[in-house]
Order: structure tokens, then C-alpha cells, then sequence
């Protein structure tokens, strides 16, 4: 991960008493080579393990440690910028703390820092367990884009959750400017309502719940890393068969993303008949794209407030399903996958869906109605299934790029029933694969009961009901394996 050393700029001269140099890394794992911060150890007073507090809260330059010989001050040579407000925060509220080091050239670099309780100093928040979340968040987190003297850091850690207004309120002073502004703006709003006694119990309860909603999202920013191709590929044949067209553009794709480093600007849009395997693929993208995935089904949403939710001047408000989606992933960057796209205009006169779902894929930022906060959603990777393409409006359309999935052969759906469905079966329920077998005959009869039906999945209950009732023949009937013929198939797929 590349390392910026701002320590030269001007902008260092303007921060009054500030001895230490800032660097600017999104380093996930901390080690003596990449610390999170390095002190002063030229007297080699600093051992392994170091307890002690952070002193100076304004100046936020030492560490002190008391030991037999006296009192030991480390001044600060060298910060992970991220963790710029949490050391600060520790010393204002003087939290003593045990450092893991290493002595090194430079100065003693402290790769892991520990709450612990002696000497009557203060707990860092309501919550146990705070301080290792807030650095795992932070260690998850990116750089700010900018040396900040007063703030820093947000992000992952999801070990525990933040509700009480305590928890918050030291998770905020911790993660400072690394939150986007917008958000961190918003957060001090709600956190005045939740804590002032001129609002009704209402509305501090819906300000709280809000906090603990947006607060437990890790808000990342829209850079991706790079995406083996080869290994893109290997998911690819094993979710799919044949489609070499779709596997094509969806490497494109992935190519495209490790060039530029940023989701596309336009989600996949599939279309094809139903059982096709159009969530198949979807499913097997997120899964590429290792983000966390989430399904919206079009079909069974025909008010908008179901995807903005509803506004906090109701006693029973709650946020809607898209800003659900974020809270349960509890990240910012999240593939949707829209299930039914050319369901999508039908409302119930209360406004139209498909108008919400725009401002959704324009990655220009989201509002939801109860959280009352632009959501980003540069990192929203958006995927849409539809059977029938003529149903979805020229706006939504214009925001895919649109994949159409032809339906399989008959040639093709043999060889998917014999090589995938049914081994797959046979192997989740236990099934060795001569316990089960379909003479040549047997699979024919198979696929001409199925050829005029589209997609695969009656092929896949049909590989179920198979392999259930060889099954039952071997359990109850006491015979070592079933091989099934035309007329065996016939008799027991007669739908």
C-alpha cells in the first residue's frame, strides 16, 4: 500500500506544537514495519510491552509511562493519520492503555494498543470491548484525504454494535473527518436531538435509532481493488454452464474495474426467460466482486415508501428497505440485485418505484425519508433480472448495460442435467453417484418431458425427485442403487 509522508508540507507549519509526522496509509494489518504510530526511544526506556497514558491532549505529543525509575515521557515521532482524533480522545480522558512494540531504528513502532484498567482511569465508552472495535474500524478504513489536526477515522469492526448515545458519541470523537462530511455533519445534528430536552421522547428515540443505524455502516470509498481474471473466470464455469457471450462481458467488466480502479458506471442488466439462471449469474458476480449482496424483488413492491421508508413525524417510522440493505451489510459498498425490473412501474398510486430506483443507480447519492441523510453510493454495484425488456421504462433502461440470456438447447440441457444437476444433488444429500444413474434412454426421457419448458429449474426438481425416490428405493426396498429408464422416468415425472 502506497505511503504518503506529509511531514514537509507547509500545511504541517500552520498546526501549532505538533511534533509529529503524519503519514497517510491504508495499511489493514499493523506490524513493526508498518506501526501505527512510532515514539521517541532514544533512552530505550520503552520495552515490548508499555502501559501508560497519552498526554498533552492538545498538543496530542506523548506518552507517558511510569515505571520504577520514575516517570518516562515518549514524545510522538510518526501517526497513522487515522488514528490522529483516537490518540487524542485517549488523552483527553486519560485511558490508560498497554502498547505492543518493537524498538527499531526510528524510534519504538507500536503495532497494537489495549485498554486496561488500573490507576483510576476512565472507561473509553458505555460499551465493552470499544476500543478494540474502534481500531479495527480504523484499520479497515481508508486515509483521509487530508493532514486534519483535529479529527480522524471510521470504519469496520462489527464485533459489536453501537446503540447507547455514549457509544456513539465516542465512536464520532474518534472517527472524525475519515467519516464522509456529509454524514459526520448529520451525526452531530441527531446527537444534539437525541440529547436535548426540548424534543418529545419521539423524536430523541427516532434521532438515536438513526445514529445507531448510520454509525454501524463501515462508509468506504469507491476505490476497488484489483480482481483476478482467472480466478473471475474459475467461479464463472463453475456457477454457469456454457454462456460464453455473458461470461465474456462480465470479464470485461472485471477487466475495466482493474484498469480504473472504480465500479463501472453502469450496472448488467440480464434478461432472459424465467429459469435461465439470470440470479445465478448475479449471485456469482457479487461473489467476483467479493462485496456483500442484497435483493430487492420488484414484483412484491408497489408503494416507494417501501424503498425510502417513512418520515420520523410518524410515531411507528422506520427506514426503508434499501437503506436496510445497508445497515445489515454494514458497509457502504453493496451489490443490489433487482430482481423482476420490469415489474417495476407498477405502483399503487402512491408514486411510482421505478422513479426511486433511479436515484438509486445514478450514484449521485441516495435519501431515505426516515434517516433524512445523503447515502453514498459510488460503491453500489447494481445487477437487474427481467424476463421481458419491453416493460422497463427508456430511463431505467439507460442506466444497464443490458445482457440478454438465451434460453438453453436441448442438447445443452442434457448435458446440465447429467453433469451438474443431478451430481450436485446427489452430493448435497449424501448420495454416492451409482447410487443414482439414468440409462441413455432415461435421459432422454428426461429432457423430452422438459422441452418445452424454459430455463432449467423444473430440470433441477426434476434431478430432486429422482434422486429422492432412488433414495427411498434403496432405504426402504434394501436394494444397493437405482438406475431409472425411459419408462421409470416417465412414470415418476408424470406431472
Amino acid at each position: 500500500m502506497t505511503v504518503f509522508d506529509f511531514s514537509n508540507t507547509p500545511e504541517k507549519e500552520n498546526v501549532p506544537g505538533c511534533t509529529y509526522t503524519v503519514l497517510y496509509t491504508n495499511e489493514s494489518e499493523p506490524s513493526p514495519e508498518q506501526p501505527i504510530l512510532i515514539l521517541d526511544n532514544r533512552e530505550r526506556k520503552l520495552s515490548h510491552h508499555s502501559c501508560g497514558v497519552f498526554t498533552n491532549p492538545v498538543k496530542r505529543t506523548s506518552f507517558e509511562r511510569k515505571g520504577e525509575d520514575g516517570t518516562i515521557y515518549a514524545d510522538i515521532l510518526q501517526i497513522d493519520a487515522r488514528f490522529v482524533s483516537l490518540l487524542k480522545w485517549l488523552g483527553e480522558n486519560r485511558i490508560n492503555v498497554q502498547l505492543s512494540g518493537a524498538d527499531r531504528e526510528e524510534g519504538y513502532a507500536v503495532y497494537k494498543i489495549r485498554e486496561i484498567a488500573f490507576g483510576g482511569g476512565g472507561k473509553l465508552s458505555a460499551e465493552d470491548g470499544f476500543l478494540q472495535f474502534m481500531i479495527e474500524r480504523l484499520l479497515s478504513s481508508n486515509a483521509p484525504m487530508e493532514e486534519v489536526e483535529d479529527e480522524v477515522q471510521e470504519e469496520s469492526g462489527d464485533s459489536m454494535k453501537l446503540t447507547s448515545l455514549q457509544s456513539i458519541t465516542d465512536f464520532m470523537n474518534c472517527a472524525g473527518r475519515t467519516l464522509p462530511d456529509n454524514i459526520r455533519l448529520w451525526a452531530r445534528r441527531n446527537l444534539a436531538v437525541a440529547r436535548s430536552n426540548e424534543v418529545s421522547p419521539e423524536e430523541r428515540r427516532h434521532a438515536q435509532r438513526a445514529l445507531s443505524i448510520m454509525m454501524n455502516i463501515q462508509w468506504k470509498n469507491h476505490y476497488f481493488e484489483s480482481i483476478d481474471p482467472e480466478e473471475a473466470r474459475r467461479i464463472l464455469d463453475e456457477e454457469l454452464y456454457g454462456m460464453e457471450r455473458v461470461k465474456q462481458r462480465i470479464i470485461e467488466t472485471i477487466i475495466q474495474i482493474n484498469r480504473t480502479h472504480t465500479l463501472p458506471a453502469y450496472g448488467l442488466l440480464l434478461i432472459g426467460p424465467a429459469g435461465t439462471g439470470k440470479s445465478q449469474i448475479a449471485y456469482a458476480v457479487a461473489r467476483i466482486l467479493k462485496m456483500p449482496w442484497t435483493t430487492l424483488d420488484m414484483s412484491s413492491i408497489n408503494d416507494p415508501e417501501q424503498l425510502t421508508g417513512s418520515s420520523r413525524i410518524y410515531a411507528n417510522a422506520k427506514p426503508g428497505i434499501i437503506m436496510d440493505a445497508f445497515a445489515m451489510a454494514g458497509e457502504s459498498n453493496l451489490v443490489f440485485i433487482i430482481n423482476e425490473l420490469d415489474k417495476a412501474a407498477a405502483g399503487k398510486g402512491n408514486g411510482n418505484p421505478a422513479d426511486v430506483l433511479l436515484t438509486l443507480l445514478d450514484n449521485l447519492g441516495f435519501t431515505d425519508n426516515y434517516i433524512e441523510c445523503m447515502i453514498p453510493t459510488v460503491g453500489v454495484y447494481p445487477i437487474a433480472t427481467a424476463n421481458d425488456k419491453d416493460q422497463i421504462s427508456a430511463p431505467l433502461m439507460s442506466r444497464f448495460a443490458v445482457i440478454e440470456i438465451p434460453d438453453y438447447t436441448l442438447e445443452e440441457k442434457k448435458i446440465i442435467f447429467s453433469e451438474y444437476a443431478l451430481p450436485k444433488v446427489l452430493k448435497r444429500i449424501g448420495m454416492r453417484e451409482n447410487e443414482c444413474t439414468l440409462t441413455p434412454d432415461g435421459l432422454d426421457a428426461v429432457i423430452e418431458l422438459h422441452k418445452n419448458t424454459s430455463g432449467i429449474r423444473d430440470l433441477e426438481q426434476a434431478a430432486e425427485h429422482i434422486a429422492a425416490n432412488a433414495l427411498y428405493q434403496i432405504e426402504v426396498n434394501h436394494v444397493d442403487s437405482v438406475v431409472f429408464h425411459a419408462e421409470m422416468i416417465r412414470e415418476l415425472l408424470a406431472y
